[in-house]
């Protein structure tokens, strides 16, 4: 991948369509918090298509009024009559087909497969976004939050990034894992309406989409940048935070800087810090400065009760020059946060306790790396202490190992993939699903959604560090697929809009993303433990807690797992640690919580009881808070 951004289809989030010289065009989509037109009105597309009320009021459907509200289920209204009215010059019957030979294909090839030796795919159903951002709330609930459209074909750009005005929108949705798979476990939760900056003066839900997050404290999601529009990336300044207590979003005050494709992560202090992202002024000016939420002297809040309103950010007194956007970063157990950016010669720690910032030796591969994976790795009870560099390069299969302050080269996948995920598993071994061959190109060229079977390909690593292939996914999920464990242990996988586009049975339905869930091997290994209490309230540092299990003579170990949000191969929060197990007594386990916060930082975890070949229980949440 150059270094210049990508022009053409090869554009990351990019090129957006231009339905010139139409006759009649397709209505842009419309806030899922915009005013009603009056009775009787025409409402105007803005391109020249009027829907009538009549014509709304026909297309409404009562079961999408009743699990998203009736300002959303209008939008999906509008979608569709603007659908019919263009024509998008991809068949219908070319998705049906293809879904049809995924299908086949993948059940055909994971004939094979033993679940208790490789897991299994079980559950695959649609879903009302895209979910480019994907985010594991402390309710169990997932926050899916993406854009609207502006391209039904997937041999265009979907993304509105070089769009300004009402069209340049977000949108965002929570699936409650607890309530199924049909469109009452799906709930719309639209970002505030914002006047973008843009000139246009034409207020819409927050462009939120292709920005940085990371958890707060108190379990609440921060989310920072987003896509002003236009120049094929251009940086907004904006600053949100969703409560997932309330279902809310919560406006805070702006960044001094645009961020297209920033980094989010949460140090050891529990404030937010924010590096890189393309400027407000567009693509080809990554800002370098290092911005921080809430700002010095605001304290930070452990209280779920109380979201942050109108909170500023404030700025580092050093900088991070990073030349590509989304590099890695990871708040380590000695404190400091280590970012290890795209470009082999950009590897930094910095330390938050004096703000500032040093070198680290290059990464080894050298050169560039597209978005890719990479993980903190466990280290026991002390907290993780090196980062393994998986994803990013299709022609490198190897893996590298940062730890000590030195890179090594670690051992291989099966393949080089760009664009993947890799989780940390309850077990501690490693899960890689998603990735392509490029953005946009699944290895047959840009915008062909047509996929070389290998990237739909799963693997696993055990705990010797060996890789094997695993399960096929039904669908190729490459730029902005993501993937989370639930608290259950199951994977959710989700995202890449191309395919998802692709490969709708019914692209008229409003429904246009879709979500397939596997089972890793441990769901097949015989009876789980059960955890049945944890500590209700907050629990601190180095400090036994008591929990209890109706399975006792099971469990032999005791793990912490930090939920997962994530976007572009990117996620900051994933971690994992061993709790000592230091009493038991009947149903009762004590448990050692970790050292400190440079090992953990403060904020929600899932807690697995585990037996001794790795099996998990469901997991129980517990917030970890310094002086609890």
């Amino acid at each position: 991948m150059s270094r210049r951004r990508p022009t053409g289809k090869l554009a990351a989030c990019a090129a957006v369509l231009a339905l010139a010289t139409s006759a009649v065009l397709t209505a842009p989509l419309v806030s899922a918090t915009a005013s009603p037109a009056a009775p009787g009105a025409e409402q105007s597309g803005g391109h020249g298509l009027r829907i009538t009320e009549a014509q709304l009021r026909s297309e409404t459907r009562p079961d999408e009024v009743r699990a998203f509200g009736p300002a959303a289920a209008q939008s999906m209204a509008r979608d569709r009559i603007g659908l019919r009215a263009v024509q998008t010059d991809y068949p219908q019957t070319t998705r049906t087909a293809r879904l049809k030979a995924l299908t086949e294909s993948q059940a055909t090839a994971n004939a094979g497969f033993d679940p208790a030796e490789f897991g299994r795919f079980t559950d695959y159903f649609s879903s009302p976004d895209f979910a480019a951002h994907i985010a594991l709330l402390p309710t169990g609930k997932v926050l899916l939050f993406s854009f609207e459209s502006v391209e039904e074909n997937p041999q265009k750009e979907p993304a509105p990034t070089d769009v300004i005005g009402r069209q340049n929108a977000g949108r965002a949705y929570l699936w409650d894992p607890a309530a199924g798979t049909g469109l009452d476990a799906f709930k719309a939760v639209p970002p505030p309406v914002v006047d973008m900056p843009d000139g246009t003066n034409e207020p819409r839900p927050a462009p939120f989409f292709c920005a940085g997050h990371s958890y707060l404290p108190n379990g609440m999601v921060g989310v920072f940048g987003g896509n002003l529009g236009g120049n094929g990336g251009t940086g907004a300044k904006l600053a949100l935070i969703f409560d997932p207590w309330t279902e809310t979003w919560h406006r805070q005050q702006d960044m001094s800087v645009g961020r297209w494709y920033p980094t989010v992560v949460t140090g050891a202090d529990g404030r937010q810090v924010i590096m890189s992202g393309q400027s407000e002024l567009g693509w080809g000016t990554p800002t370098p400065v290092v911005e921080r939420f809430p700002a010095a002297g605001t304290p930070v809040s452990y209280d779920p009760r109380r979201a942050p309103d109108g909170v500023a950010v404030d700025r580092w007194k050093t900088d991070a020059p990073y030349r590509m956007d989304y590099p890695h970063l990871f708040s380590l157990n000695d404190g400091k946060i280590y970012g290890f950016g795209r470009d082999a010669d950009q590897q930094w720690v910095f330390d938050p306790a004096d703000e500032s910032r040093k070198q680290l030796p290059d990464r080894p591969d050298g050169g560039l790396r597209n978005y890719g994976s990479a993980v903190e790795l466990p280290n026991g009870t002390a907290g993780p202490d090196s980062v393994l560099v998986l994803g990013g390069n299709r022609n490198d299969r190897n893996t590298y190992l940062f730890s000590g302050g030195k890179w090594t080269t670690s051992t291989p996948r099966a393949f080089g993939r760009t664009q993947d995920d890799t989780l940390i598993l309850p077990n501690g071994n490693l899960f890689t699903v998603n990735g392509s061959y490029d953005i946009r190109d699944y290895g047959n060229g840009p915008y062909n959604p047509n996929a070389d079977l290998k990237y739909r390909q799963t693997e696993l690593r055990d705990a010797d560090g060996h890789w094997r292939l695993g399960p096929v996914q039904r669908l190729p999920r490459g730029y902005h697929s993501n993937a989370v464990i639930l608290p259950d242990g199951r994977i959710m996988v989700t995202g890449d809009e191309l395919q998802q586009i692709a490969n709708n049975p019914d692209i008229k339905s409003g429904l246009n993303g879709t979500i397939e869930i596997y089972e890793p091997p441990y769901l097949h290994q015989g009876p789980r433990p059960v955890l049945t209490r944890v500590p209700a309230g907050p629990v601190g540092y180095d400090a036994g807690i008591t929990v209890r299990t109706s399975t006792p003579s099971q469990v032999s170990r005791a793990v912490l797992v930090a939920p997962i949000t994530s976007t572009h191969a990117v996620d900051t929060s994933q971690r994992h640690l061993d709790l000592r197990i230091t009493g038991r007594s009947g149903g009762n386990l004590v448990l050692r919580t970790p050292p400190s916060a440079n090992a953990a930082p403060p904020g929600f975890y899932m807690l697995f009881l585990l037996d001794a070949k790795g099996v998990p229980s469901v997991a129980k949440w517990v917030q970890l808070a310094p002086g609890a």
